[in-house]
Parts: structure tokens; C-alpha cells; sequence
């Protein structure tokens, strides 16, 4: 079995050191200089040195919104330190640490961006550029395992009105630091985790900054005196000016969006029979395997998770059907249970774009044990999902002061919480 892994963010990277204890060959594709992913910091803004695209969301003084206690990987703990919310630089380091613990440098080829992958036969082509010197090279491969995360396509909106605006407009995916914002007037839309952070971070150097949100009741926030919550933009008004639904108007210039992003896979042939409507990935089962090609696989579609330890459990699920040691149900039963997984999340209520989502409640939990019973192996522990509940709870309802708080791991259900 020759497996082509693509990325080596933390999905990549812990599914590759899954395919490579099974026996497998691998080749990981990485399109950027070092490992990480999205916590590897670049200064690159729009296109690189190479004159290909950054895809990169990362932004200098970030800390982590989840306590490190649940973001390490099932055999791989993050090393003890001092504060449970660790910065990006600690991240990466981590990252960094587990590739040379398992040694999985060696199967990562850096610079080398993916530009197609079509099946041929029960195979896959894959076609990559070696940035640098942008020669292309085509291989094939057994199987091909989809790492490359959610940050790489940003939902732009478009304001009625918008046209007329004579101030900057950007997305948080370009967002490096707050400088470029220091004296301005600035309205950031979007209240998700990086609304919420880049409106703290654009508050120590702006004169002002609005926070525009469709439910700010929702915002339990006390920000400086230099912010306020709005609700909906209605439009913008000539060059500077911008309404809300509520009628109040404000004058900007400069306009944030933190409104999330599409899933996106540029490098997938139409031929690979994948669609993505609204954020709902199908044909997956179980969010993963692809229906029609099982031999290509998914990890990290699904959100509001414990991230890296669900990438760990998917890995290894996908590890034990593709070394034979787990048998997949038929295409048509693997339709049908996703069929169902589908009307069950509209039966509550779900969105087409929430089709993915696990969040609050036992979806989460139910979700990883299915896989590991199905795998038969080791599920992620209840106290694991109990903290992160715990920890999104905080994040909604003390933003200021919820990176303070500590965690300690009593056993697999159970945890103690000091709050800062």
C-alpha cells in the first residue's frame, strides 16, 4: 500500500505517523518551507516568494482557545508548562517535537505544492509542483489522505454599498498584526473565536472598533471603552459611512472579516466525484471515507472537536481499514448511515453548513466512540470532551480572563478546573 498524505499540519503529520506504523509507504505533501500547517507563522501575505498562494491564517500573538490538556494526541501529550493556553511558537514547537519523536521528517516533501489528484482505475495520479523550480512531477499512488485544513478559502461578503467604500478591506486570513490599524476607525464582522480575539488585538492601537455580530446578545464581553457591539451592517453609505439593522450608523475606515471560511480541495479533479455545497463535504462517510472512492480519506472535516486527538482517531480508523485489518460496510450501507446522520442533524435543527459540527452536547462524544468501535481501537476519553464543553463555556462567558484558568486531568472522566 503506497499512501500520499497531503499537508503536514497536525492532521498530516499524526496520520502519517499512523500510516507509517502500519507499514505503509507515504510520501507527505507540504506547499510551505517547514511543518505546521496553520501554526506555522509567515509574514506572506497573498502570494510567496515563489509567486504561489499563502494559505495561511495565523496571526502574531495568538494563543490557543483550547487548554493544552486536550490538545495533544493519544500517545503524545503536550509537555508540561506553566499556563494550560500556550502561544503559537509553543504549538509549533510541539508539532515540531512529535515529527522528530516518531521520525516522520524524512517522508515530508516541503515546497512541493499539490496541483491534481485524479483516480486512474482503482488508483490515484497525483501531480505536484516543486515550488522553487517548478518542475512537476506525477506519481501514483494507492491511496491518497486529504490533511490540508479549513483555512484556506475565507468567506468574503459582499455589503450593499460596498462599492463606495474609500477604506481598506480585508480578511482575517490576511491578518498579521494590529499596526497597519493604529489611529484607525475600524468595524470587524464576524463574532467566531477570531472576531472576538482580533477585536482585542485591534483595540490596543485603534481609536475605535466595532464589533458586528447577527446575535450580540450572545457577546459576554467587557471590552476596553474603545469598543462596541452592533448587530447586522444593513449597508454602507457613501464612502465611509456604515448602517446597521438597528439604524445606528458609524463611520470607518477601515473594514475586518472574520467570517470564517469554505471547505476547499483545488487540487481535486472533477473526476474524483467530490462536492462541497455550503460547507456540507459529500459523499463521506462518517465524515472520512469517500463513498464512491473509499481509498480516499479525510481528516478533520468535522469542527467544534477535540482537534488533534479526533485527527489521532481518525487516523487511526483509516489505518485499520486500509491495512485490511477493518472492513468497511457496502457503498449502498455507507450511504444510507450517512443519509441518516444527515436527516437526524436536520431532525435538530442543523444547517446544511452545520452538517459537520459536533459542539456541545453527546454528538461529540457518540461520534468517537463509533469510530473506535468500528476501528476497534482505543476512543478518546469522556473527560477529554467534558473539558473542552467546560473551556467553550468559559471563552463565551469571561473572554478576558478564560486563558487564566488551569486544568488537571484526574482520570479518564474526570478533571479539576481553577479558574483564573
Amino acid at each position: 500500500m503506497r499512501v500520499a498524505i497531503i499537508g503536514a499540519g497536525a492532521a498530516g503529520l499524526t496520520t502519517a505517523k499512523h500510516v507509517a506504523s502500519s507499514n505503509m509507504d507515504l510520501d507527505v505533501f507540504e506547499m510551505r518551507e517547514e511543518l505546521g500547517g496553520v501554526w506555522a507563522y509567515t509574514d506572506d501575505v497573498g502570494e510567496d516568494r515563489y509567486g504561489y498562494p499563502v494559505y495561511s491564517a495565523m496571526y502574531k500573538g495568538l494563543r490557543l482557545n483550547l487548554p493544552k490538556e486536550i490538545m495533544g494526541f493519544s500517545d503524545f501529550d503536550i509537555p508540561a508548562r506553566e499556563n494550560c493556553y500556550l502561544t503559537q511558537p509553543e504549538m509549533l514547537d510541539f508539532l515540531k517535537l512529535y515529527a522528530e519523536t516518531f521520525d516522520l521528517i524524512k517522508y515530508i516533501k516541503f515546497n512541493t505544492m499539490v496541483m491534481d489528484i485524479s483516480p486512474v482505475d482503482d488508483k490515484w495520479k497525483v501531480t505536484t509542483v516543486y515550488k522553487p523550480t517548478k518542475k512537476e512531477t506525477t506519481d501514483v499512488y494507492d491511496s491518497v489522505i486529504i490533511c490540508n485544513g479549513h483555512y484556506n478559502n475565507p468567506i468574503i461578503p459582499t455589503l450593499q454599498g460596498q462599492e463606495h467604500f474609500t477604506g481598506t478591506i480585508d480578511h482575517s486570513r490576511n491578518y498579521r498584526n494590529s499596526e497597519k490599524f493604529r489611529g484607525k476607525r475600524v468595524l470587524v464582522i464576524g463574532a467566531g473565536s477570531s472576531g472576538m480575539d482580533l477585536t482585542m488585538h485591534v483595540s490596543t492601537v485603534a481609536e475605535h472598533v466595532t464589533l458586528s455580530y447577527h446575535a450580540p446578545e450572545r457577546i459576554k464581553i467587557q471590552y476596553p471603552p474603545n469598543v462596541e457591539i452592533k448587530p447586522d451592517v444593513q449597508k454602507i453609505v457613501g464612502s465611509d459611512k456604515v448602517e446597521f439593522v438597528d439604524g445606528s450608523c458609524c463611520r470607518y475606515n477601515a473594514i475586518l472579516f472574520c467570517t470564517g471560511y469554505r471547505y476547499s480541495f483545488p487540487f481535486l479533479s472533477d473526476s474524483c466525484g467530490l462536492t462541497v455545497d455550503d460547507h456540507h463535504v459529500r459523499p463521506l462517510y462518517k465524515h472520512i471515507i469517500h463513498i464512491d472512492r473509499p481509498t480516499m480519506c479525510f481528516i478533520g472535516i468535522p469542527y467544534e472537536v477535540c482537534t488533534f486527538l479526533m485527527f489521532d482517531l481518525q487516523a487511526r480508523y483509516v489505518c485499520k481499514y486500509l491495512t485490511g485489518d477493518m472492513d468497511l460496510p457496502s457503498k449502498e450501507e455507507m450511504r444510507l448511515h450517512t443519509e441518516k446522520d444527515v436527516e437526524d442533524r436536520i431532525a435538530k435543527g442543523y444547517t446544511k453548513r452545520q452538517m459537520h459540527m459536533m459542539g456541545v452536547g453527546p454528538n461529540q462524544q457518540a461520534y468517537y466512540d463509533d469510530l473506535a468501535q468500528e476501528a476497534n481501537v482505543a476512543t478518546i476519553p469522556s473527560v477529554m470532551v467534558k473539558i473542552w464543553e467546560t473551556a467553550i463555556h468559559r471563552l463565551l462567558s469571561d473572554f478576558i480572563n478564560f486563558r487564566g484558568d488551569k486544568y488537571r486531568i484526574v482520570d479518564e472522566n474526570n478533571f479539576v478546573q481553577v479558574t483564573n
